[in-house]
């Protein structure tokens, strides 16, 4: 494909995210979570967005309906099935669409990493799993075909890794390239022990994860992610620096925080995402 064809061609951004106002409240991250889909939709981009359907959702109110044609898939996690629902609502005032995982057992009534008390979920790893399988599992069905996938936040960040192992051969995901950005609301407890014998499907084999300590803590998950990334995009002055010098060895593009904050942000991010798409593909580090 030639520049001139490559720039007529209507490219298609697919968003994995962990929290998008009005849904969640609103913060920095969550308002990212809304303004980069609408960013690159107001730039003729084609989008698909995603987002878990935490249990502090409610879904009268946000007008939540289940489409009844995604939902019915059984996910087998920890040699367990857990059925996938997906869920739709529709955000008017930026004319977007945003899609929902949801299951019973790892969303239903549970807040995004902690319960009201504080108290960590043990079962933050199999979420992510489920979250990251649903999603993908949901755009095979809708069969769509991003170019850049953007994975926002601590519960997508398996995401990157299954799109170049389990689902590098889809012809859904096969030239996409993926862009992670960490979250600010991270988890304290490592990953449960159960973890590592429930990631692996499709063809993994579990080594994947040989570089890792038996359990994992979040900056060995954004580690992960990030091995499996084109690209960095921060939205903290104060990430993680070893972050930052692993994607600076890869020779990865990077989004700083000051690009995002700035008041004409829109274009410094839709050219970044443009930057990632044009990016030559690279294996991921072992």
């Amino acid at each position: 494909m030639d520049t001139t064809e490559a720039m007529l061609k209507t490219r298609k951004v697919l968003f994995i995210t962990q929290s998008i106002t009005p849904y969640t409240p609103e913060t920095e991250f969550s308002y990212l979570g809304r303004r980069a889909p609408h960013i690159m939709q107001e730039r003729g981009r084609e989008i698909r967005t995603f987002m878990p359907k935490w249990g502090g959702i409610n879904e009268r109110r946000c007008q939540l309906h289940e489409v009844i044609r995604l939902s019915g898939m059984n996910l087998i996690i920890d040699e367990t099935d857990h059925l996938l629902i997906i869920k739709v609502a529709s955000i008017p005032s930026a004319r977007m669409q945003v899609y929902f995982i949801d299951n019973d057992d790892y969303f239903q009534k549970r807040l995004e990493k902690a319960d009201e008390a504080g108290n960590e979920y043990a079962d933050n790893g199999e979420r992510a799993i489920f979250y990251a399988r649903g999603v993908l599992e949901t755009v095979k069905k809708l069969r769509w075909v991003p170019d850049v996938i953007h994975c926002q936040g601590w519960i997508s960040a398996l995401a990157p890794m299954y799109i170049k192992t389990a689902y590098r051969e889809e012809p859904c995901f096969r030239d996409a390239k993926v862009i992670f950005t960490p979250s600010g609301n991270d988890l304290q407890l490592p990953l449960s022990k159960q973890f590592r014998s429930s990631f692996a499907f499709k063809g993994m084999t579990g080594k994947e994860l040989d570089s890792y300590p038996e359990q994992m803590h979040i900056d060995d998950l954004y580690r992960l992610a990030l091995s499996y990334s084109d690209g960095l995009m921060l939205t903290e002055d104060n990430a993680d620096q070893g972050l930052i010098e692993a994607a600076q060895s890869r020779n990865l593009p990077i989004l700083n925080p000051s690009d995002l904050h700035d008041s004409d942000n829109a274009d410094a991010m839709a050219a970044f995402f443009d930057q990632v798409w044009g990016k030559k593909g690279e294996e991921p580090e072992d």
